[in-house]
């Protein structure tokens, strides 16, 4: 089954469901990407059945957008127990609403900052850190079960080399797969690439906007990116693409540029 759907983020703007739905639906897109950042999107407000009746009456579904803040391997036992829970119970509304995709920032936590170079305390207790992620990992496999979802690591400033063992960690399991957000990745240069490449067959989803210089999630085609080149890599590797822009305008900019646009 070919995917290819094209879904958009959570914006400021349609900071409620049923104003992103009306959006999505509008725009002639699938799903929606919710943002757990906002007060909306917390799980104590996620009613499931008033989210089922939402998307079927527009017609579409949801992804979600874990929390930026997630630090399931933090130092403080009490702050990593919180963030397990809240993708723990995450995972099983999940399941509820038939969501198939969780996105997720790799926290780099807390740095040191010294004359010559900055310390990463994941990297300076590297084996503790390993251990957190091994642990998250487990965590994850049973919550998720047999069900059809996947947690999406995204690409953000840089990954370091802690990231990196962590994500060939996460990746051993079928329930982690990567993002990838390409605005992100033209903003530092291009550097994470390599990376997403070796790790090709497990890209499941994206972020795909528009990016000049080191400014990001322009609109399509406003920018300098290759756009049809990462839409050929979602659509050989059987991604859902999220239009990643700020605004309302930038979204309808996007969409707009899609549907004049031909893929190679």
């Amino acid at each position: 089954m070919n995917l290819h759907h094209f879904g958009m983020p959570t914006l400021i703007e349609t900071n409620t469901l049923p104003k992103c739905a009306k959006l999505c639906a509008e725009s002639g897109l699938d799903f929606v990407e919710l943002n757990m950042n906002l007060p909306a999107f917390q799980l104590d407000k996620m009613d499931v059945n008033y989210f089922k009746s939402i998307a079927k009456k527009y017609g579409i579904y949801y992804t979600i957008h874990l929390d930026e803040n997630l630090n399931v391997c933090d130092f403080n036992p009490h702050v990593a127990e919180a963030y397990k829970k809240t993708v723990a119970e995450t995972i099983e509304i999940a399941k509820q609403l038939d969501i198939k995709v969780l996105n997720m920032h790799l926290s780099k936590g807390v740095y040191f900052t010294l004359p010559d170079r900055k310390v990463y305390l994941f990297s300076e207790y590297k084996e503790q850190y390993l251990e957190s992620i091994l642990a998250f990992r487990n965590m994850c496999e049973t919550a998720v079960g047999e069900n059809d979802i996947k947690i999406c690591i995204e690409n953000c400033d840089g990954y370091t080399d802690f990231q990196k063992k962590a994500i060939e960690m996460l990746l051993e399991s079928k329930v982690f797969a990567l993002t990838f957000d390409v605005g992100h990745n033209h903003g530092i240069g291009g550097t994470d690439e390599e990376f997403l490449m070796q790790h090709k067959n497990r890209l499941h989803h994206m972020h795909l906007h528009d990016a000049k210089d080191r400014k990001n999630h322009l609109a399509l085609g406003t920018g300098e990116l290759h756009i049809k080149k990462y839409i050929n890599l979602a659509k050989e590797q059987n991604c859902r693409i999220v239009l990643e822009t700020k605004t309302i305008d930038g979204l309808k900019q996007s969409v707009a540029w899609l549907a004049n646009s031909t893929e190679d």
